[in-house]
């Protein structure tokens, strides 16, 4: 037996007080808040990390105050970074693959051919509408925001469009589609928690999903209507037209990475698999149709596959550079390369370390439980859920904490009040995995912060989607309206045909 056994076994482990699980969230409020003030949009380059860190700490502390060892801890701790394991791979792998797609041409052929075909007047409601096929094709919101998100905010600086309120339609598709698609794993996820068929599960999302996402279309196209008269282009479309066939040979071939990678996606090759597949196919592509883009690269030898495999490799390491003399187009395309994530996955490592240990240790029960006692009504239920989702998207930092815990901690308590599975299961989706890009400091928020560029607080407020499904959601539960109730002589959780309160 370990020191650290031993000093376990003599020491009893004492049930978490309120003011134990109170404490870690002051503490994350005041540091979360002292770093916005600070630091501004620049905290998440770096405060933000640390005020995790330290939360992580905090809570660690009151864990050995409750009796719990430092071994006990490391093991939460331990959990915490295998949990996150694949979003590592997938952030990598979508840093590599932007950083290649710049170099062999793909991104800049999208927004070539995207100025050309989009205007500013519907830009907005396009981008939601364009997100949200794709994601619902491949079941993939980060996915989706990595690849042809990046490409629309890109379109958008040209177009002299607001970057920010791209990103909000970018994002707005994007989780319309991985609501809705039977690929994505989150929904089958909420659906395996809860214990539903998964086309059930998803039959019940359109019921919020859908009047959502038209909320959300409707806003976009007003906004694009009326601030298309505000549009200025800060270059002219035709110089920018002109610089990119100048610098890449433009040409539909250039966008076979985008579909291969959406055929492996539709053939559920595993995410960071298929975009480094992707990134891999676009440089050897890039090798034959972006030859000179290469060699100015590299500041090439005159060996031109030296060149390439030199090129594809720095682009994945360090990302894409280039100076065409269009700053506009200098900042679009220098962009991508894995060591870009190192700051997002920093964040993240911090933030679901601090949940785990937040979970791990009773901390989070303990605010949930009288929450659910003083959940008398079905409308006050719903809210509790949303609050608690939407609260563990804060304090926990990850979607999947956010979806799992609410759907273990009230499946019960929704059984008892025979209200169908598939209520809980629409309404954790609604309020887990939609409010978490809303967070800059949940892995959601950081990734699409920086794979589309554009801070997490500035495109927050134009997400309208992911604001309309759990507003929807909830205010169903208050009024009784799409609320499933179980069949009294149907005891195997499966919803009766009984509607409403």
């Amino acid at each position: 037996m370990t020191k650290d056994e031993q000093d376990s076994a003599e020491r009893p482990v004492r049930e978490p007080s309120l003011s134990d699980a109170i404490v870690p969230m002051v503490v994350l409020a005041v540091l979360v808040a002292g770093s916005l003030a600070l630091f501004g949009l620049d905290a998440l380059d770096g405060p933000i990390q640390v005020a995790l860190i330290l939360c992580a700490m905090v809570a660690a502390l009151v864990a050995m105050k409750n009796g719990h060892s430092w071994e006990s801890v490391q093991r939460a701790g331990q959990g915490a970074l295998s949990s996150i394991t694949s979003a590592v791979f997938i952030l990598l792998a979508v840093g590599a693959l932007i950083g290649v797609w710049n170099l062999s041409g793909t991104i800049p052929t999208l927004v070539y051919y995207g100025i050309q075909v989009l205007s500013p007047s519907w830009y907005y409601a396009a981008t939601a509408m364009i997100c949200g096929a794709i994601a619902m094709s491949i079941g993939s919101s980060w996915t989706t925001a990595g690849t042809i998100g990046v490409g629309l905010v890109g379109v958008a600086d040209m177009l002299g469009v607001s970057a920010a309120i791209t990103a909000g339609a970018v994002i707005s598709g994007a989780y319309l589609g991985d609501k809705l698609s039977p690929l994505s794993e989150t929904t089958v996820l909420t659906a395996q928690m809860v214990k539903v068929d998964v086309y059930e599960h998803i039959k019940r999302q359109a019921w919020t999903s859908v009047p959502a996402f038209l909320i959300a279309f409707v806003v976009f196209l007003v906004i694009g209507l009326v601030k298309s008269s505000d549009v200025v282009n800060p270059v002219g479309e035709e110089i920018e037209l002109s610089a990119l066939g100048d610098i890449y040979t433009i040409t539909p071939l250039n966008l076979l990475p985008l579909v291969l990678l959406a055929l492996m996606s539709v053939r559920k090759v595993p995410p960071s698999l298929a975009l480094i597949c992707s990134a891999l196919f676009a440089g050897v592509l890039g090798a034959f149709l972006q030859p000179d883009v290469m060699r100015a690269f590299v500041s090439g030898t005159g060996n031109i596959v030296v060149e390439s495999l030199k090129g594809v490799w720095r682009a994945m390491a360090n990302g894409f550079d280039i100076d065409s003399g269009i700053p506009l187009i200098d900042q679009l395309l220098s962009r991508g390369g894995m060591d870009s994530m190192l700051l997002t996955l920093w964040l993240i490592i911090g933030a679901v370390t601090f949940g785990a240990l937040l979970e791990e240790f009773g901390l989070i029960s303990r605010l949930v439980d009288p929450l659910i006692r003083s959940a008398t009504g079905t409308g006050r239920l719903f809210l509790t859920v949303f609050t608690c989702s939407f609260g563990l998207n804060v304090v926990a930092g990850d979607q999947y904490i956010a979806l799992v815990l609410p759907a273990r901690v009230f499946r019960l308590e929704f059984e008892k009040r025979r209200l169908a599975p598939t209520n809980l299961s629409r309404l954790t989706a609604d309020s887990g995995t939609v409010t978490s890009p809303l967070v800059p400091w949940n892995s959601c928020g950081a990734f699409m912060g920086a794979v589309l560029g554009v801070p997490t607080l500035s495109y927050a407020p134009y997400a309208v989607f992911n604001y309309a499904s759990p507003f929807l959601s909830v205010l169903y539960g208050i009024t009784g309206f799409k609320i499933e109730k179980l069949d009294e002589t149907n005891n195997d959780g499966r919803a009766g045909s009984v509607p409403g309160e």
